[in-house]
């Protein structure tokens, strides 16, 4: 009788140790499950845009004329896959003008992102005049632009408010302050991405503090945070002094204003060079693109 009491005993925890191990392995499982589905979860999330889906982007149906004729210079499929965004990303839009970078940006990131169109205030009317500086030109002159209808200008606000009209950029907002403080202070340290496409010339004969508003980009950005800048480029030792002529900026010079910031330079983008124009005049000729650089900085 006791044999059989012990014998009992025995093949029961022989059958608890078994059903502990069962659980143990099971919950170990799924923990593995929920660490993979979780892992496959934050790389999508943290991917680039596919090429697909770029195309996808820039063959909207919904885009403007305007915007599909400007495509043909400024190559988005290959800027939107340089910069790099990712859906749900935040970014700033640094001189947005008529928001053609910022819509991008926000048809990017989606509806789960955020992008900023930055604009200066308006110039009050008891400001001095700016100096008259040379207008922009056509960058590829063998595309004739159409003609522009005769209407009063729009302010870059105005511009993005009209885009955000849109329910498919919803997620696209204005904000209108200066240069030397273009971040909203809600998001200060939250951005994912700055962009400011071919104006950092105009910087220069603005007065800009240049300095300040990188200082205040570099402590907008998370850290591992880009800040992309594309500009027209300008002869080797003629740094920023022809940004109101040629509108135009010496490359070095530009990657040293930005990396006194603290920022480091990860990538340069090619795609819209033109080794051959002379850029010594603000359209180049014989009638050419201009050569244009794009830089890829990055927040440590």
């Amino acid at each position: 009788m006791n044999m059989i009491n012990f014998s009992s005993r025995k093949l029961s925890s022989r059958i608890a140790g078994a059903s502990l191990l069962v659980t143990v392995l099971l919950s170990a499982g799924a923990c593995t499950s929920m660490n993979a589905t979780s892992g496959v979860t934050s790389a999508a999330s943290n991917s680039t845009l596919t090429p697909e889906r770029i195309a996808q982007i820039i063959a909207s149906p919904d885009r403007s004329a305007a915007d599909r004729s400007n495509d043909v210079r400024r190559k988005p499929e290959q800027m939107l896959a340089f910069i790099g965004v990712r859906p749900g990303s935040t970014a700033l839009d640094l001189s947005a003008g008529g928001g053609y970078t910022t819509e991008l940006l926000a048809r990017a990131v989606g509806s789960t992102g955020r992008v900023y169109g930055q604009s200066p205030p308006p110039r009050p009317a008891s400001a001095p005049p700016l100096p008259p500086v040379a207008p922009e030109g056509n960058a590829t002159p063998q595309v004739t632009p159409a003609p522009a209808p005769a209407a009063p200008r729009r302010t870059s606000a105005q511009a993005l408010a009209e885009r955000a009209k849109n329910p498919l950029l919803a997620n696209m907002a204005s904000v209108v302050r200066v240069f030397e403080d273009p971040v909203p202070p809600e998001i200060n340290g939250q951005i994912d991405l700055v962009t400011l496409m071919f104006n950092y010339h105009d910087l220069g004969h603005m007065g800009v503090d240049r300095a300040r508003m990188n200082a205040a980009v570099f402590a907008a950005l998370k850290p591992g945070g880009l800040y992309v800048i594309a500009d027209h480029s300008g002869r080797p030792g003629t740094g920023i002094t022809e940004a109101g002529t040629l509108h135009r900026i010496e490359e070095a010079f530009l990657q040293k204003d930005v990396q006194a910031a603290g920022f480091k330079l990860v990538e340069q983008g090619h795609f819209l060079r033109n080794p051959a124009d002379p850029r010594d005049k603000n359209t180049p000729e014989p009638a050419q693109p201009k050569d244009e650089f794009v830089l890829k900085f990055v927040k440590p």
